[in-house]
């Protein structure tokens, strides 16, 4: 029901995301009118934020226009919440980070944040973080700054994001903050397999987003899944490089919101370290994890295709000696098939005291180097139907 549901509601917005834009009614406004310089070096940041700003109080469905060339913009804020009742940004251009001094954007949390608006679609565009030095600086231990998100999309009602691609952010690429009804579709995201923490698009206390017909390659998770996340699609995407789609890492707090209807469907993995990964923190927590499908999984050389991780604790941090109090209940694996990179392709290793209930193998069929994979489970209990290679531990 909830993947119905979250297929309407895509429909919806695509309809929303075609009508507005095209409205012969629409205002628009060009940042070149204000200031901008599409020459790559000039701070096109002032211009960018007047623009938004009249698009935003119109009475019209308006557009922020951004037309071809290479904009240089500092960290802006495009804040709600608007007059409009649909604010489309088009993108027929490039936004890129100052390229030398790495503290610009990264002192900040976010480069570009959108906050506090209902009806919002952000469509085409490339933007460049120039992420490499603050990852260089990262590696060397040396004193860096926090980092930045190179497009924050925080407490955004019935949004899109379409054709969008992010290239090198300094940590993740997007971030979906407190926000319901958004549709993310045919967005692209690179970032080199050892840039750290570059997270492509990662939601938390979020409900009601679908992401769709996208290929994400990073450092770090394809898509991270935080707590508060309800009625998540995510529908033809290609991931790897990257760790992953993970829900979690969960249980950083006792009191967490819980992480339910989860659909993963339709999604390749080529050469990722993880396929499709729920991790938790080795400490007590209020939080859960439930009604979670994996369905119709392609896994091409996966160092761990099917994963669950409820002993997580870098470094010996805060959590030795502990288990997680996260419970996680009806996860549904639904024809995955592929190859592993390691010999144990289903690793289902559960917390001591709150086992794992409701586990579904279906059809899953993974090998390793040509011969039948393995598989782990501990404190993991479910059921397993059709061809189950390696086969169920339950």
């Amino acid at each position: 029901m909830a993947n119905l549901n979250s297929i309407s509601f895509s429909l919806k917005l695509v309809l929303l995301f075609i009508i507005f834009p095209l409205s012969t009614n629409a205002a628009s406004f060009s940042v070149l009118r204000y200031g901008a310089k599409p020459n790559g070096r000039t701070d096109s940041t002032k211009a960018f934020s007047r623009a938004w700003s009249l698009a935003c109080q119109s009475r019209k469905p308006a557009t922020m226009w951004i037309p071809k060339g290479t904009y240089l913009v500092k960290k802006v804020t495009f804040n709600g919440p608007c007059r409009s009742k649909r604010v489309t940004v088009q993108f027929d251009g490039k936004i890129v980070a100052p390229p030398k001094n790495i503290w610009v954007i990264g002192s900040s949390r976010n480069w570009i944040l959108f906050h506090g608006i209902n009806g919002l679609t952000i469509t085409g565009g490339v933007i460049d973080a120039r992420g490499s030095q603050y990852w260089n600086c990262r590696r060397s231990g040396g004193r860096c700054p926090q980092g930045a998100v190179s497009l924050s999309i925080d407490n955004v009602k019935n949004g899109v994001i379409s054709g969008l691609t992010s290239i090198n952010s300094q940590q993740s690429h997007i971030s979906i903050n407190g926000c319901n009804k958004m549709l993310i579709q045919r967005v692209t995201i690179i970032a080199p397999r050892q840039s750290p923490n570059t997270d492509g698009i990662h939601l938390q206390a979020s409900t009601s987003v679908t992401i769709i017909d996208s290929t994400i390659g990073t450092g770090d998770d394809c898509i991270a899944i935080g707590p508060g996340t309800k009625k998540l699609l995510v529908q033809r995407v290609k991931c790897g490089p990257g760790h992953g789609i993970s829900i979690g890492s969960l249980a950083r707090s006792q009191n967490e919101a819980g992480v339910q209807g989860i659909v993963v469907k339709d999604v390749t993995f080529d050469g990722s370290d993880n396929g499709v990964r729920i991790k938790t923190w080795a400490r007590p927590s209020n939080g859960f994890v439930k009604n979670v499908l994996y369905q119709n999984i392609v896994m091409k050389s996966v160092r761990h295709p099917i994963i669950i991780d409820q002993t997580y604790c870098p470094g010996d941090n805060g959590c030795p000696n502990q288990n997680s109090g996260i419970k996680i209940s009806g996860v549904t694996y639904l024809n995955v098939h592929g190859t592993s990179r390691s010999p144990i392709a289903v690793s289902l290793h559960c917390s001591r005291t709150t086992p794992c209930t409701g586990i579904k193998l279906y059809n899953v069929k993974l090998s390793y180097s040509k011969k039948p994979a393995k598989s782990f489970c501990y404190s993991a209990a479910g059921t397993s139907r059709g061809q189950v290679l390696p086969g169920s531990c339950f």
